[in-house]
Parts: C-alpha cells; sequence; structure tokens
C-alpha cells in the first residue's frame, strides 16, 4: 500500500474511564503508531523506549517528565525523545496521545 488514511484520529483513540488504553493504529518495518486515551490522573510511570519515539498530544493536557525535567504538554506541542531516554506520562485531564515510533 502506497498510503494509510486515517479520517478521524479521535474516534480511533478511546479514552477509558478510570484506565488507560493503547492501540497500535499503524505499523511497517519502519514506522509504528500508537494511540494512547489517558483518563485525567491517570500516567505510565518511568520507562524507555528501545527506539527513538515522538509524542504528539492529539487533545487534552499532560505532564511528560523526561530524565527528571517536567513539561506540561498541549495539542500544541510534540517531543522527541532518543532511545533508551527515561520519561513518564501523566493526564491533567482526559488526554489522547500519538506516539510514533521510529525505527
Amino acid at each position: 500500500m502506497s498510503h494509510t488514511l486515517m479520517e478521524d484520529l479521535m474516534s480511533a483513540i478511546d479514552i477509558p474511564e478510570g484506565g488507560t488504553l493503547s492501540r497500535v493504529l499503524s505499523k511497517d518495518g519502519n514506522v509504528r503508531l500508537v494511540g494512547f486515551g489517558f483518563d485525567a490522573d491517570e500516567e505510565l510511570t518511568d520507562h524507555s523506549a528501545g527506539v527513538p519515539v515522538i509524542i504528539q498530544v492529539v487533545s487534552g493536557r499532560v505532564s511528560v517528565v523526561v530524565e527528571g525535567d517536567a513539561r506540561d504538554m498541549s495539542p500544541e506541542s510534540w517531543l522527541r525523545l532518543d532511545a533508551g531516554v527515561q520519561h513518564s506520562v501523566k493526564a491533567l485531564e482526559p488526554s489522547r496521545l500519538l506516539l510514533t515510533m521510529l525505527r
């Protein structure tokens, strides 16, 4: 396939009540896209990825801590992390994220 179109990203990423949900939206040999839905105050504790990643906020607001440095992110922002960089994510309100994993 020469292209992939997702016409409604918001509807592809559910926000579960009182929880966190992840869903693979697309993958090939080079890129994997994962949608995350977070209810308010839900979080992914400190972790790292084995490949470079880009975190983009689709809706809502989150706090991301990268190697001890906390930053709030909203739909106007995105973050690129090298492989192995420790980070955590906490939703400050119901939020949707798009994680792009670069192989």
